[in-house]
């Protein structure tokens, strides 16, 4: 079946000339036929990919570029995983990300079994009504500080999700001794139960609060990082392979600032630590998405980090409750002002590969094979919310947290093509 232009912008619910701007940029990826009149004809795979390209953009809100590798990734010599004879486990599982994991996973990919690993047995409950008993979920009650329970749980698993962390600032800061035990000492045990039984991979979720840590949480998880990036040396060359994905504040995740603003917001009055702050935001789809990538790509001891937007504070204010009177409250200890993705010390072995930044290991005896065509990034670079290229707008942050109802009118008159300001750059 062929589609003419406005047959392919009615599916997709967005403006013709959006359609022809994307036909510009990713020329390399659809080929629409021509008539004798030269008009487009488009395929259904230019279609699948025009919906590729409207779920990234608009939904993600990835940038051009980031999208464009991601497409070019699809091409990869490097083959995709096939889920369908893969169990996983994932620690932590009952949280935001690891929700949204299994809805991602078990709606798209259909693998063998997921293995729910976590020590609160309310949530399991409560996870296991929303997913309704799906057959492929297992849950079990455990503890990461457990290395015992850890190791009998990983056995017959493929891949390990590490998830479980505490990651409350104040809280880590006020039970300094607990927070080692599970972000340290939890991260060892993984470790050492996915040797054991012999885990294929296993990836270890991150935070931007580990790069030049200023309080206890990101030191813990620093730590943690390195642990697994070094974990490649206990298991050896043919044993459990480890990586990290290190990423910023998830939108609308348990904790975050929006829930809190939105609560807020009733009162008349929104509390703000410092106006000049920034923060890198991803969403829980891009998020599992760069989970998926690094375990197609890891070769043991990357560190994997997206190319993703920034917000400012004060713009997140506005959007959410631009009538509100804003009160100023101060940075709590242990704070950043901007928050950094990558350190200075990790830029010389950074790389630019398939839409994502990749901080390789520092070993000599370490041989990469996936990242020929990683693109090195220069001397000195970080990658921080303040000193970011992408910034989301007020209308985007609006259309993110009450959803795009209200935005879709306004797509069509949004400047350059009616795609969103950030995208355009």
């Amino acid at each position: 079946m062929k589609y003419r232009i406005k047959e392919v912008g009615l599916e997709l619910g967005v403006p013709v000339s959006t359609i022809r701007y994307w036909q510009k940029e990713f020329a390399d990826f659809i080929n629409p036929e021509k008539t004798d009149g030269g008009q487009r004809r488009y395929s259904q795979q230019d279609l699948e990919t025009f919906l590729q390209i409207k779920e990234q953009v608009y939904k993600q809100k990835r940038s051009i570029e980031s999208v464009r590798e991601t497409l070019k990734g699809s091409d990869s010599s490097c083959p995709d995983i096939d889920w369908s004879d893969k169990t996983i486990l994932i620690t932590g599982g009952t949280g935001s990300f690891g929700k949204h994991f299994c809805h991602y996973l078990l709606d798209r990919l259909n693998p063998k079994a997921i293995r729910i690993y976590s020590r609160d047995e309310l949530k399991q409950h409560e996870m296991r009504i929303e997913f309704k008993d799906d057959e492929r979920l297992r849950f079990l009650i455990g503890d990461v500080r457990d290395g015992e329970r850890l190791l009998r749980a990983m056995r017959g698993v493929d891949m390990v999700v590490h998830a479980a962390a505490l990651k409350q600032v104040p809280a880590c800061e006020y039970n300094p001794f607990e927070a080692v035990k599970t972000n340290v000492h939890g991260a060892q045990n993984v470790i050492n139960a996915a040797i054991d039984a012999g885990v294929k991979k296993v990836i270890a979720l991150s935070t931007d609060k580990a790069v030049n840590p200023v309080n206890l949480y990101g030191a813990t998880k620093l730590c943690s990082d390195k642990l697994f990036v070094q974990g490649n040396a206990y298991a050896g060359a043919e044993g459990t392979c480890f990586a990290c994905v290190r990423y910023g504040n998830v939108i609308g995740s348990r904790g975050s600032v929006i829930p809190l603003f939105l609560q807020q917001k009733e009162s008349g009055t929104i509390t703000i630590t410092d106006e000049r702050m920034t923060r890198f935001w991803i969403t829980l789809d891009h998020a599992v998405e760069l989970v998926l990538q690094g375990f197609r790509y890891m070769e043991g001891g990357e560190i994997f980090v997206p190319n993703i937007p920034s917000m400012r504070i004060m713009d997140l204010a506005e959007a959410i409750a631009p009538e509100c009177a804003v009160k100023h409250i101060g940075i709590r200890d242990g704070e950043k002002l901007h928050e950094a993705l990558t350190g200075e010390d990790e830029g010389r072995n950074t790389y630019k590969y398939k839409g994502m930044y990749v901080v390789m290991p520092s070993h000599s005896w370490w041989k990469r094979k996936n990242y020929v065509e990683a693109v090195k990034m220069p001397e000195g670079f970080v990658y921080t919310s303040d000193a970011n290229e992408e910034w989301l707008t007020v209308d985007e942050l609006r259309q993110i947290v009450f959803g795009e109802a209200e935005q879709k009118d306004n797509r069509a008159t949004d400047v350059d093509h009616g795609v969103p300001a950030r995208a355009v750059a």
